[in-house]
C-alpha cells in the first residue's frame, strides 16, 4: 500500500515522509481560475440606490453599478447633493454612502498620472478593470475607472501626495485574495497595484533576516528562500496569488501560526507610504530595538487605511530536513480539543501544523473537486491534519508514530494514515486547502473568520445548525492550533432571510463567548460596522484618531475597518 494505516487491531505500520517541506500544491485554492461563478449577479438584485438628502419629491434612481454617475456640484452650497449607496451580503455592508467629500477622477488626473508612471502603468481598459474591480470571490465588485502600476516606493509616494490633495480616494491592491472586500473599490476609488514591485533587496544568510518590495508573491519568496536553505514564516492556500504586503496589511495567519507566531512577531521592519506622500522608513533588520513607539505594528494589520506598506524585512526560518504529515479521523470534537493539547505536550518542539476539519467540509470538498479522496478507510465526524518539521529524521517520525498509536490505544483517534512521500502529503493538504475552493463551486457562501476558546470552537457550529434548521449547509474547519474557526455557510443562492438568521447571530455569539468576530481575514468592508462586538467604544475611538491623525482626508481605502458613521460628512 502507499499509503499506510493503523487500526485499533494494533496493525500498526510505520511509514516514513521525506523532505517534505515544500509539499504543499502549487496550484492554490484562491487562484483566480476558481472565481468565475457569477456570484455578483445574485448581489446586484439587490440593486444600488442613489437618494437625495434635499429637496424633497425628488425621485429616488435604481441603478446598476456598473454606470456610477458623478457630479461635478458635490459639496456645492445652493445645489442639492446625491448620496450614493451599494449594498453587499453583509447586513452591516448592506448600505454604505459613498462620500460625497471625495472628489471624481478627472481627465487631468489621468494625464498626470501618466506623466510620472508612463502610459502602460496607466490602466483604463476596461476588461483589467473588471478584474481589479472584483474581488476573487465575486462577492464584492467597485467601479474604479484606473488602475495605477507604480514601479517604487518614490512613484507611490507621487501618487498619494496628489491624490490626497485632490481628494482622491485609493484602494491598495496586491493578489487580491481577501475574503471580507477589502482589496477592492466600493465606489470609484483609484486602485494602486503594487504588483510591479516584486524585487528581492537583501537577504541575509546568517541571520535569515529578508528584505523585499510589497508586490511579491508569497509562493515565489518561498521559492527564492528553498535555495537558500530558508522558509518563510506563514504559508496559506492563497500563496500563488498574495504579495507579502498584503500579507503584512491583513496581519495574515494561515498554517504555521502555531510554530512560528504571527507576522507582528515576524515582521522585523517596514516601509510605508501615507497618505500625504511621506515615505515611513521602518525598515530595521534587527531582533531587538526598544527606541521609541514601534510604529510598525499600526501598519501590520491596518488593510492599508493608514499607509500602503511598500517594503518588509522579515525574519524567515532555517528550513529543516525532516517534515511529516498525519490524516486522523476523530469521533467528536472532544477528542480534536485532547489530541490537541498532546500533540502540544508531546509533539511540541516540532509540531507545525494542527488543521481539522468536519464531516460536512470533507463532503463538499469530495463532491466538488475532482481526484480528491478520504486518505482514511471510514467516514468520520471529524479529521485533523498534524504537521512535524524538525532537524532528526528517524527521532520526528518515530516520536509522530509512538503519539498516534498512543493517541489510538487512549480512542481520541478511530483512524489515521501516515503520508509516505510528497504526492501524498500533497493530496492531504490538498483537502485542507481545497475547501474554499469547493464551497465556491457549491454555490453561495456565506464566510465567517473566528477566534474563540478551543472548547467553545464547535459549539457555534452546531448552534448555527440548529437555527438554520435545514435551510443551509453550515460546515466548520480552521486553525484548532490557533483556536480559529472558519464557519461557513454553503447555500443555492444569497437571500436575505438566510443572512437575518446568520447575522448579527454569528457576532453576538462571538462576542458572548469573549471571541474575535475576525481572526486573520480581517474586516474590510464586511464587517467594518461590526467591530464594536470584538473592540470597546474607547479603543475604537482612539483607533478613529489615529486613522485622522495619519489620513485627514480619509483617502486610504475608505470604508473599511472602521465604523461608517465615524467619517459621514
Amino acid at each position: 500500500m502507499m499509503i499506510h494505516s493503523w487500526r485499533r487491531s494494533g496493525d500498526f505500520i510505520r511509514s516514513a515522509c521525506k523532505s517534505l517541506s515544500s509539499f504543499r500544491q502549487k496550484h492554490n485554492s484562491m487562484s483566480p481560475s476558481v472565481s468565475d461563478l457569477g456570484f455578483v449577479n445574485r448581489y446586484e438584485s439587490k440593486g444600488k440606490t442613489f437618494e437625495s438628502n434635499a429637496g424633497k419629491g425628488r425621485n429616488t434612481e435604481l441603478l446598476d453599478h456598473h454606470h456610477h454617475h458623478h457630479h461635478p456640484c458635490l459639496g456645492g452650497r445652493n445645489m442639492w447633493t446625491m448620496q450614493q449607496y451599494k449594498s453587499f451580503g453583509s447586513s452591516s455592508a448592506s448600505k454604505v454612502q459613498r462620500n460625497p467629500l471625495f472628489s471624481s477622477l478627472e481627465p487631468k488626473d489621468v494625464s498626470y498620472f501618466k506623466e510620472i508612471l508612463g502610459e502602460k502603468h496607466v490602466v483604463e481598459d476596461e476588461e483589467r478593470l473588471e478584474t481589479a474591480n472584483t474581488d476573487w470571490m465575486h462577492k464584492y465588485r467597485g467601479s474604479s475607472k484606473l488602475m495605477l502600476l507604480p514601479k517604487n516606493t518614490e512613484e507611490v509616494s507621487q501618487i498619494l501626495k496628489y491624490c490626497d490633495s485632490r481628494s482622491l480616494a485609493v484602494v491598495p491592491q496586491g493578489g487580491n485574495t481577501g475574503l471580507v472586500g477589502g482589496s477592492v473599490p466600493v465606489f470609484d476609488e483609484v486602485i494602486i497595484n503594487v504588483g510591479l514591485m516584486n524585487k528581492v533587496l537583501s537577504f541575509d544568510e546568517v541571520s535569515g533576516v529578508l528584505v523585499c518590495e510589497a508586490g511579491c508573491i508569497l509562493e515565489n519568496l518561498a521559492a527564492f528562500l528553498d535555495t537558500k536553505g530558508f522558509v518563510m514564516p506563514l504559508d496559506l492556500g492563497a500563496k500563488g496569488s498574495c504579495h507579502i504586503g498584503g500579507n503584512v496589511s491583513t496581519n495574515a495567519g494561515g498554517l504555521r501560526l502555531i510554530r512560528y507566531g504571527s507576522l507582528h512577531g515576524t515582521v522585523l521592519g517596514l516601509e510605508a507610504v501615507t497618505a500625504n506622500g511621506n515615505v515611513l522608513d521602518m525598515l530595521g533588520t534587527l531582533r531587538k530595538d526598544n527606541t521609541g513607539y514601534d510604529l510598525k505594528h499600526l501598519f501590520i494589520g491596518s488593510e492599508g487605511s493608514l499607509g500602503i506598506v511598500t517594503k518588509v524585512s522579515i525574519l524567515t526560518q532555517p528550513k529543516m530536513s525532516s517534515v511529516n504529515l498525519a490524516f486522523i479521523a476523530c469521533k467528536d470534537f472532544l477528542s480534536c480539543q485532547k489530541l490537541l493539547v498532546e500533540a502540544k505536550r508531546n509533539l511540541g518542539e516540532i509540531l507545525s501544523a494542527f488543521e481539522f476539519l468536519d464531516n460536512n467540509s470533507m463532503d463538499l470538498v469530495l463532491n466538488h473537486l475532482d481526484g480528491v479522496r478520504n486518505p482514511v478507510s471510514s467516514s468520520e465526524n471529524f479529521y485533523i491534519l498534524i504537521e512535524t518539521t524538525g532537524s532528526g529524521e528517524t527521532y520526528d517520525r518515530e516520536k509522530l508514530e509512538a503519539f498516534l498509536l498512543k493517541s489510538l490505544e487512549q480512542g481520541l483517534v478511530s483512524d489515521g494514515v501516515i503520508a509516505q512521500d510528497i504526492n501524498q502529503a500533497s493530496s492531504f493538504w490538498r483537502i485542507r486547502e481545497g475547501i474554499t475552493e469547493a464551497l465556491q463551486k457549491a454555490g453561495a457562501c456565506y464566510k465567517y473568520d473566528l477566534s474563540l476558546p478551543v472548547e467553545e470552537i464547535y459549539n457555534i457550529v452546531n448552534d448555527l445548525r440548529g437555527r438554520l434548521d435545514g435551510l443551509a449547509n453550515v460546515m466548520g474547519y480552521g486553525h484548532l492550533g490557533d483556536g480559529n474557526l472558519h464557519l461557513n455557510i454553503s447555500a443555492a443562492e444569497y437571500n436575505d432571510k438566510l443572512l437575518g438568521l446568520i447575522e448579527p447571530y454569528v457576532y453576538e455569539w462571538t462576542s458572548k463567548h469573549r471571541g474575535s468576530i475576525s481572526a486573520e481575514h480581517g474586516l474590510g468592508v464586511m464587517k467594518a460596522n461590526e467591530i464594536f462586538y470584538s473592540k470597546s467604544p474607547e479603543t475604537v475611538a482612539l483607533m478613529v484618531s489615529l486613522k485622522k491623525l495619519l489620513d485627514p482626508k480619509g483617502i486610504l481605502n475608505p470604508y473599511k475597518v472602521l465604523p461608517h458613521s465615524f467619517f459621514s460628512p
